[in-house]
């Protein structure tokens, strides 16, 4: 197969800044439709990556996330959302950014070029082969991403991907790859847009599957959920009152006592 980057083809639409407000938006917003129908296309791959993490993580494994600019800055949103929905350790989802922490906010020049920073990166997590390690990058052929894949996958870690390019060399090196191919930006180039959309729902899918997969749901409810602010305490305590018959203020007393929903209801049921 030719490998040919799709997401660095010219875009369907001409003379850009001719265009006023109104169609601006609703051009992008048309070509951002065009994204979940992409990521269907991709579900049978994003279910195989998906039931290996499942695996490895009873097995006791971590997830860690390898990526530059917004990927980079992708898979560290999507980790470090992970403790407080699903009340998991700060480290069982990693997020790891060409250029370390300051690439979150500022590019880091060449960062995403260094073909073994990645492996060194990792190794400061003493990553292993019960953990999985999934690459993202929309062009598919960042180094930094496929060098950190090519080391795990020489010590037997169990190695995945994300790119929006057809056999890409990032997917080649991957040994459960996920593609989804959305076709060339509104603004030539600018992956962030639906390459980035298309991460982000993928990243979505991956760790609110697996964390089901780990009892970390119950019913359709976030019972280990962090209670770091009001919001999410009033929450709580609704949440307590639809699984068991107590007033506001008693549930209010429960999630005080104990710290979780989960651990709220279970006290009360084994009364």
């Amino acid at each position: 197969m030719t490998f040919t980057k799709t997401t660095e083809q010219s875009s369907k639409y001409e003379h850009l800044e001719q265009m006023s407000v109104a169609n601006l938006l609703s051009n992008i917003n048309q070509e951002d439709q065009t994204v979940p129908l992409a990521v269907q296309k991709a579900l049978p791959e994003i279910t195989v990556l998906v039931t290996e993490i499942v695996a490895k993580m009873k097995l006791g494994g971590r997830l860690f996330y390898i990526g530059a600019g917004t990927s980079g800055r992708l898979g560290i949103l999507d980790a470090s959302e992970c403790p407080p929905t699903f009340g998991v350790p700060f480290d069982l989802v990693v997020g790891i950014i060409a250029g370390g922490d300051t690439a979150i906010r500022k590019a880091v020049e060449n960062a995403e070029d260094n073909a073994t920073q990645a492996w060194e990166d990792l190794k400061a997590f003493n990553v292993n082969s019960n953990d999985v390690v999934v690459g993202i990058a929309a062009s598919g052929t960042t180094p930094y991403v496929i060098g950190g894949l090519q080391a795990c996958n020489t010590q037997n870690i169990a190695t995945g991907s994300i790119s929006c390019n057809a056999g890409s060399p990032l997917s080649q090196t991957a040994k459960f790859p996920i593609e989804v191919i959305v076709g060339p930006e509104f603004v030539t180039g600018s992956s962030r847009m639906k390459a980035g959309t298309a991460q982000k729902l993928v990243l979505n899918m991956i760790t609110t599957t697996t964390m089901i997969q780990l009892g970390k749901v119950k019913g359709n409810k976030m019972v280990d959920m962090q209670l770091s602010n009001s919001k999410l305490v009033d929450r709580g305590v609704k949440m307590i009152m639809e699984e068991i018959p107590v007033t506001y203020e008693q549930g209010s007393e429960l999630l005080l006592q104990h710290g979780s929903v989960r651990k709220a209801v279970d006290f009360y049921n084994q009364k």
